[in-house]
């Protein structure tokens, strides 16, 4: 017999009949699939077609509606706004993959290897005409803060050379992460092999120029 909290046979439990939080679960997790699919999208669109594309191009890459992204981006620049989240995030979980491995030098190079691959960097351009808000700005000390702490351990175990800041390592990162569009098969791959064998320790040459500072390569943001 169903007690007196229980539904009564035959029927659903009233929190299922009124959108509890079974089908609640649902909806977030189709939305989540739907802003993996906008993002991703939105970052391909970026690369190849630069940042004026119309944001139909990117509902029509990500296969939705332009209902559905505009029911998550109320404009254009909510979505890019949320895209340089996205980007820090994942520089973030790189850099915290990094810092579990035993080997320094594997580590940096591995870190490096993987923002290069899901274009870390191909956000860049935007500086200073987007507003920066709350959460880029958090995002951004803690992507500073991580890729720091790879960088400087691969300084402190000798295997970096010590005239490369963490400064030079994120504007590489930058560099490789916006493709030309006339890119040969293999030519980013080998050209970037080639940069970061250039990061190893080199006698008693040194780099030309000063070095790039943080305050500069954030004042972009500013605008």
């Amino acid at each position: 017999m169903p007690g007196p909290a229980d539904p009564a046979p035959g029927r659903l439990d009233p929190g299922l009949e009124r959108g509890g939080p079974v089908r609640r679960r649902g909806r977030q997790a189709e939305a989540a699939r739907n802003d993996r699919l906008v993002l991703d999208a939105a970052r391909e669109v970026f690369a190849s077609q630069g940042f004026a594309a119309p944001v139909a191009a990117v509902a029509a890459r990500a296969g939705v509606g332009m209902g559905t992204l505009y029911r998550r981006y109320g404009s254009k620049t909510e979505l890019l706004q949320r895209l340089c989240v996205l980007a820090m995030a994942q520089a973030s979980a790189a850099a915290e993959a990094a810092l579990a491995m035993d080997d320094p030098w594997l580590a940096l190079t591995g870190y490096i290897t993987e923002r290069v691959g899901f274009r870390s960097g191909a956000l860049a351009p935007l500086a200073g005409t987007i507003p920066v808000t709350d959460e880029m700005l958090a995002a951004a000390r803690r992507s500073r803060r991580l890729h720091t702490r790879v960088v400087g351990r691969a300084h402190h175990a000798g295997v970096l050379r010590r005239d490369v800041t963490a400064v030079d390592v994120a504007l590489l990162i930058e560099h490789f992460s916006r493709r030309a569009p006339d890119d040969q098969p293999g030519s980013a791959a080998r050209l970037l092999a080639i940069a970061i064998a250039g990061l190893r320790p080199a006698g008693d040459a040194r780099l030309p120029g000063p070095a790039p500072s943080w305050q500069a390569y954030e004042q972009r943001w500013n605008g």
